[in-house]
């Protein structure tokens, strides 16, 4: 098979945030203290049940985007029957080793059923663990039909056969490393995946998207080879993917977009409006593709950073539009 090596990109001195964060709240300071006596509350024994998620409205904007997801579709809950989690590794051609991975199968998997893939690519210093957070959003949005049955696979994208995990952000072979995950994705997870599971093949039935750097390679993976992938997701992608004052580009602006056979089904692109790690580049993203004429869907997440809740609504809304 042809190698599709992507060109390398410099790493700007950004620390691209990692894990997926879940969502937290806290108290402001200088809350004020009420002076009412303390009421005795009632405690439920009941343990959480999923019967609040179905009376939770979902609100959009005017091009269909759940800006922020749910509240209650980020929660476990007792009377749900849970994903399966598989960490265990294949042998990769690609880096010449043994290399660990994670496998999220849907609730009530069965081997005698076939199911489309969505891949799912952890930002810089990550791992294969780093984006299993999300599993949770997944399995609950499956049980409410909101999103199709599906196995997610969570790679580990620093592909490299000489080191087991980037070093910094100057190393040439670092940058290497992670555009040459297309490579042993393609090469090597998409077969021992087909070999192990009971998987859907071709474009309309193979979905990726990624967090940050690996919200880059998403996009870059998706115009490299977009006859394998149907449907791409980039949350707060790292800069790289095409030119600018720090970046070579991976692609020229002019050969981000598809030709008509292989335009994605689905293109989207999120951000935080707090976001101060990736800061103005997903944007360019989405003025290269409008320049281009490529539809996309583009949104901002008011009030996030560099993590959550930019996060889960890009999982969210790309869940809800795959496999259609």
């Amino acid at each position: 098979m042809k190698k599709f090596i992507l060109k390398g990109a410099l790493i700007s001195a950004l620390i691209f945030a990692t894990a997926f964060t879940g969502c937290a709240s806290s108290e402001k300071e200088g809350t004020k203290v009420s002076q009412e006596p303390e009421t005795k509350k009632e405690v439920s024994n009941e343990p959480p049940s999923s019967d609040k998620m179905k009376t939770e409205k979902i609100a959009r904007n005017d091009d269909g985007i759940s800006i922020f997801p749910p509240k209650t579709y980020l929660e476990k809950y007792w009377d749900l029957i849970p994903g399966k989690l598989d960490h265990t590794n294949y042998y990769s051609t690609v880096c010449e080793k043994n290399r660990s991975i994670a496998v999220l199968l849907p609730p009530n998997y069965s081997a005698e059923k076939q199911y489309p893939v969505l891949y799912v690519l952890h930002g810089y210093w990550g791992n294969e663990m780093s984006m299993v957070g999300t599993q949770t959003l997944i399995t609950n949005m499956i049980h409410m039909g909101d999103a199709k049955e599906m196995i997610v696979v969570y790679p580990f994208i620093y592909s490299s056969k000489t080191k087991a995990q980037c070093t910094g952000f100057g190393e040439p072979e670092d940058w290497a490393a992670y555009d040459n995950c297309v490579n042993e994705i393609v090469e090597d997870v998409m077969p021992w995946l087909k070999e192990k599971y009971s998987v859907l093949e071709g474009r309309e039935n193979t979905a990726i998207c990624g967090f940050s750097m690996g919200g880059r390679e998403a996009l870059a993976i998706g115009v490299a080879r977009p006859d394998l992938f149907g449907y791409v997701a980039a949350m707060a992608p790292a800069p790289g993917v095409i030119p600018n004052s720090m970046h070579p580009g991976q692609f020229k602006e002019s050969e981000l977009k598809f030709a008509p056979e292989v335009t994605p089904k689905v293109l989207m692109i999120c951000v935080g409006t707090n976001d101060g790690v990736v800061s103005f580049y997903p944007s360019t993203y989405h003025a290269t593709f409008e320049k281009n004429g490529v539809e996309h869907l583009w949104w901002m997440v008011p009030g996030s950073d560099h993590g959550d809740p930019a996060v889960s609504s890009g999982i969210f809304n790309f869940c809800e539009r795959i496999f259609r």
